[in-house]
């Protein structure tokens, strides 16, 4: 019974979820198969931990367009210091997760001091950490190999950077559900002028969490390094689409207030599973993204009808 309490938040995404499975599963002979978890299980931990840094911004009633070029800049600062530099994993790893921190707290240094709306702000970072990161790289992949792919390191079948996104995962909603903190997002988010009467710091909150999503999107370039071995000035193009889709069709409001780490994970397995369900059908790319962009309509109106019934 504890347990059915426990899903039943996420019911509605479990029952998609379980949906895509069974049609894909009917529909492909190889859906339903050790490879397509594996391949699975490999592919989302950038998606999975940029789009937990996706849901404290939509909490928070921001948004964050620079965390697909953050991936990006983050990956090519490792990538050079590891292969032309010659620093060690470790050391390299720190570097690319102080350069995604110093994002963030760029984002929301401007966006709080001169009350400049998120989106403006993060829009002009894409830019700058998509042309740093041509810059660091001269505009050429940095292939590093072996050193980086200990991230692939299969663990119970499925790879080491799987497990630490699911380790995001819980330590985030521990933190949004659990903490002052997590009530202070909600809070912020909510209705700002209420929350500075109540005692909290907007201006804080705000900047911690685009600070905390830039960590995580550099995170989320650590890991594509891992799983190509490579790194790509041009990796995470198109990622923040992605992850604002993940976090809407887990429910977040785009209003701000309401989310759910949790269920964001659920929204990009949803959307890793329908990707990958239409590519062994052998769907053309322009389809799969008509099809993705509908579904991400559909949780927007859905998201609307929910706060109408709240």
């Amino acid at each position: 019974m504890r347990m059915l309490a426990i899903l039943r938040p996420y019911a509605a995404l479990l029952a998609v979820l379980g949906g895509l499975v069974i049609l894909f599963g009917t529909l492909s002979d190889y859906f339903l198969s050790p490879v397509t978890l594996r391949t699975l299980a490999g592919q989302i931990p950038p998606l999975v931990v940029v789009s937990v840094g996706m849901t404290f911004v939509l909490i928070i009633a921001g948004i964050d367009l620079s965390v697909g070029a953050v991936v990006g800049l983050s990956s090519a600062v490792m990538g050079v210091l590891m292969v032309q530099a010659g620093w060690s994993l470790p050391v390299s790893l720190f570097a690319a997760l102080l350069a995604g921190a110093a994002c963030g707290a760029f984002n929301g240094g401007i966006s709080v001091r001169w009350r400049i709306p998120s989106f403006i702000v993060t829009l002009g970072m894409l830019e700058m950490a998509r042309g740093g990161a041509y810059l660091v790289t001269n505009s050429q992949t940095q292939y590093v190999g072996a050193d980086v792919q200990v991230l692939s390191t299969p663990i119970v079948g499925l790879p080491l950077a799987f497990w630490i996104a699911l380790a995001v995962v819980a330590v985030a909603q521990v933190v949004l559900t659990r903490t002052v903190f997590g009530r202070h997002m909600l809070a912020t988010g909510g209705n700002r002028e209420a929350a500075r009467l109540a005692g909290v710091s907007p201006g804080r909150v705000e900047f911690t969490v685009f600070v905390i999503a830039g960590v995580l999107s550099a995170l989320g370039g650590v890991f594509q390094m891992g799983y190509l071995g490579s790194a790509d000035p041009n990796a995470g193009i198109g990622m923040e689409l992605a992850a604002i889709a993940a976090v809407v069709i887990g429910g977040t409001s785009l209003m701000g207030g309401q989310g759910s780490v949790v269920a964001t994970f659920l929204g990009v397995l949803i959307i890793a599973v329908l990707q990958l369900g239409l590519a062994q059908l052998g769907v053309s790319e322009p389809l799969k993204r008509v099809v993705t962009g509908g579904v991400i309509v559909i949780a927007v109106i859905a998201d609307v009808y929910r706060r109408k019934a709240a």
